[in-house]
């Protein structure tokens, strides 16, 4: 009887052991899509690096294609033409920081970020403003650039949670990118308009490359978003090993900043429009 009690009981761990692993394994794959789609720099700081050691990094270093969908104006781009650039210090003042959004860690991108995300280079030149926006790289020539990473704090599970849980917890994080930029003039609205036109251009995909490694883009189709004096929306599904995953993009000008968002969920759920993150940013702007 014992021996049959401890049979059941080794039987239950090895059980429980293989599915915890076999989780662990369907996470790596996801966080590996994600970070395809969300540059390779990004997700590896947000789950190996720290607040203080990217702020210690820092310190040492065409028209939309269907504007029903992808934009949304709500100023004429023309108010935009007596803008004013602010510099560096003042555009830094503006841009998320920690504890503007609720149920998120918000940190400055740090140095290798930046680095890596300089290096990406695109199959399709046409494609450039998308890639700009996948690699904390700003759109266009802007005067300033702060870009900054947000991740999601997961609830902490229960005492008594199964490693099942303790895992699909981990894996239901967010993070996104977002980058706030200064322009003068129409320096802008024709940022965004460039980006609009690699939409179009590129919605039967292209290929990138970040850090030595290819990732294809399999579609950039256009989606619905509305803020500021005008925005533009794309949602960009990315494949790598057999997986596919759907990320949304969202640039919104004001006046002449214009802030791009991108978003990842690691856990394979649906990856939303952080409403929540653009929402805070430009209540912050005024």
């Amino acid at each position: 009887m014992r021996s049959t009690t401890t049979t059941a009981r080794t039987t239950g761990a090895r059980t429980t052991a293989s599915r915890t692993t076999l989780a662990g394994s369907a996470l790596v794959r996801r966080t590996a899509v994600a970070a395809s789609a969300l540059s390779l720099a990004l997700l590896v700081s947000a789950c190996g690096g720290s607040d203080d050691s990217s702020a210690d990094s820092d310190k040492k270093a065409g028209k939309s294609a269907d504007k029903s969908k992808s934009s949304a104006a709500a100023k004429p781009a023309a108010d935009a033409a007596d803008a004013t650039a602010l510099p560096q210090a003042e555009l830094d003042k503006l841009v998320l920081v920690e504890g503007d959004v609720k149920g998120y860690k918000i940190a400055k991108a740090s140095a290798a970020e930046i680095a890596i995300g300089k290096g990406i280079t695109t199959d399709n030149e046409a494609c450039t403003p998308l890639v700009d926006v996948l690699g904390f790289r700003p759109l266009g020539k802007p005067a300033a650039s702060s870009p900054v990473r947000l991740t999601s704090v997961p609830e902490k599970p229960g005492a008594d949670a199964s490693p099942e849980d303790a895992l699909a917890a981990l894996g239901d994080m967010t993070i996104a990118a977002e980058t706030l930029n200064s322009y003068a003039g129409q320096g802008a609205p024709e940022a965004l308009e460039a980006l609009s036109a690699a939409g179009k251009a590129c919605a039967g995909g292209f290929t990138y490359t970040a850090d030595g490694e290819k990732t294809k883009v399999t579609k950039v189709a256009p989606a619905t978003y509305t803020a500021g004096d005008e925005a533009v929306a794309f949602t960009v599904t990315t494949e790598m090993e057999g997986e596919t995953t759907a990320s949304p993009l969202v640039a919104v000008r004001k006046d002449g900043l214009l802030a791009t968002f991108m978003s990842i969920n690691l856990g394979g759920g649906e990856s939303k429009q952080p409403k929540d993150i653009i929402d805070a940013q430009l209540a912050k702007l005024g």
